[in-house]
């Protein structure tokens, strides 16, 4: 395969590399900034910037900037309402910063020789571990022992508590990984595809005239892939929105 490129060129796991950007050593201590902290305050300054921008008017008729704005406000807040009911509504604020962030961050990883911060499974971690502690600390706050009526669901037969409790705990305790697993393995493995892609088009082109047709399929490929992979990032940003209203609903009615 002499047509290859060097392999740094066609790496597909480097644009996942974190790198420092500023280096900073404290009591000994690292808290450098790095290009995962650089882009997700990316994230949350266009997060500001795009409702600060389109609310700073708030025009009668709506411009399209102010209309979209209203109808993310309104997609978020019918999402809670909906897996949370009216009562979830008092996590709105949270629940809409979580769903805008992730969007933004998803949608800057699109870019090329832009970092995806939600390509790294620290990241998504922490925010599912956010999620599950402010579940468990308000189900506990607003229910008190109640709230472990959560891994035992009324009406079942007595004996079967004996099977379903150790079950809807290890359920419950996995909520978290599978949150984190579930948007790092999409945004990392649609990331790591475009660039096999990308690199395969780009080295059959390099390999000769023979390889041309070859290498138009490959970039078509890429092309459609590309497309695909923005819907994926709108979608994993919904799904771990409503996933997240969902697990706060358990703490709200964890009878239910």
């Amino acid at each position: 395969m002499n047509f290859l490129l060097p392999s740094v060129a066609i790496d597909p796991i480097h644009q996942f590399q974190v790198s420092k950007w500023l280096d900073l050593n404290i009591g000994g201590v690292d808290l450098s900034f790095t290009n995962a902290s650089g882009f997700m305050l990316l994230g949350v300054v266009l997060t500001i910037a795009f409702f600060g921008v389109a609310a700073s008017k708030g025009l009668l008729v709506p411009s399209r900037l102010q209309s979209m704005a209203e109808i993310g406000y309104g997609f978020v807040a019918d999402m809670v309402r909906g897996a949370a009911g009216e009562e979830g509504l008092k996590f709105f604020p949270f629940v809409f910063t979580l769903f805008f962030f992730l969007f933004f961050a998803n949608m800057i990883g699109m870019v090329p020789y832009a970092f995806t911060t939600t390509s790294h499974v620290i990241v998504t971690g922490a925010l599912a571990l956010l999620v599950i502690s402010i579940v468990i600390g308000y189900g506990f706050y607003k229910n008190g022992l109640k709230f472990f009526k959560l891994f035992a669901p009324s009406g079942a037969p007595f004996l079967i508590y004996f099977l379903l409790v150790p079950i809807e705990v290890i359920s419950f305790f996995a909520r978290p990984l599978t949150l984190a697993l579930r948007l790092f393995a999409n945004m990392l493995a649609g990331h790591i595809m475009l660039k096999l892609f990308a690199g395969f088009a780009v080295s059959l082109i390099g390999a000769g005239i023979a390889y041309i047709p070859v290498a138009i399929l490959a970039f078509s490929m890429g092309v459609a892939l590309n497309a695909l992979e923005f819907l994926v990032a709108g979608l994993q940003a919904y799904v771990f929105a409503i996933l997240t209203c969902v697990y706060l609903n358990d703490a709200l009615h964890p009878s239910h």
